[in-house]
């Protein structure tokens, strides 16, 4: 048994705007085919996509906090030259410039248009094949922790773990990594940001999660009602959700 990581689940006051800002960013194609507008490659609507893992964005009625996400997206380049073009590129789509203590780095911390950090990477050989999206990174106290419950959870392999830094990635190498990142201080909100996983046709969902709870996963009441499916937490409390193949 084992689940995948199919989206990146990012609440919004104005989904269909966010998903805009994201589709546009990514060069990916915006669908709202219910409430949430999800964001995946150029082209006709296909979920879940068998490379990259999407963006689903979801209405809420709540604007965010001032407080930093613990989860955010790391953005491609293959550059220094088109560095400087996304840069340019996703100011003119919304973006503002972001300060997150990150000092003098080589890559450029922005925000969406509702204050959703995210990152532009300069150019990395480790992120030639990702996508649009190089990683999805997790601050956290642990890695080495994070690496043994996320790795247990998803069908994902290790790639590096180390005490400041862990990496996975799909076991067929495509699409984005998975980071964690060991970062001061700890989680004091909800994040606007988090994973969505789904479990492979034929598994018994409840006996997923039923598996996550044993690695230490804890269930969440975001006040979501009867709903189709479940939201966790990891042991150190980013949020997650279980879906429902539909």
């Amino acid at each position: 048994m084992a689940l995948r990581p199919v989206q990146v689940n990012i609440k919004a006051l104005d989904a269909p705007a966010i998903g805009r800002f994201w589709a546009a960013a990514l060069g990916w194609s915006a669908h709202s085919p219910g409430v949430t507008t999800y964001v995946g490659p150029a082209g006709d609507l296909v979920w879940p996509d068998p490379v990259t893992v999407g963006i689903d964005v979801v209405p809420v009625p709540e604007a965010g906090t001032a407080v930093k996400n613990r989860v955010h997206l790391d953005l491609a380049t293959t550059s220094a030259e088109h560095q400087a073009e996304l840069i340019e590129r996703l100011l003119a789509l919304g973006a503002t410039p972001a300060d997150v203590g990150q000092g003098e780095v080589p890559w450029t911390v922005l925000a969406d248009p509702e204050g959703n950090e995210f990152c532009v990477l300069e150019p990395r050989e480790v992120y030639r094949d990702t996508g649009p999206i190089a990683a999805v990174v997790v601050d956290c106290a642990d890695p080495r922790a994070m690496a043994r419950f996320w790795g247990a959870a998803i069908d994902w392999t290790r790639h590096e773990v180390t005490g400041d830094h862990a990496v996975l990635r799909s076991a067929g190498n495509t699409g984005p990594y998975l980071e964690f990142l060991r970062t001061p201080g700890g989680k004091t909100v909800p994040d606007r940001v988090h994973l969505d996983l789904l479990p492979y046709p034929g598994d018994d969902r409840a006996a997923e999660v039923a598996r996550l709870r044993a690695l230490g996963a804890a269930d969440l009441d975001i006040g979501q009602g009867d709903v189709p499916w479940t939201c966790l937490t990891d042991p150190e409390g980013h949020e997650f959700c279980v879906l429902a193949l539909s």
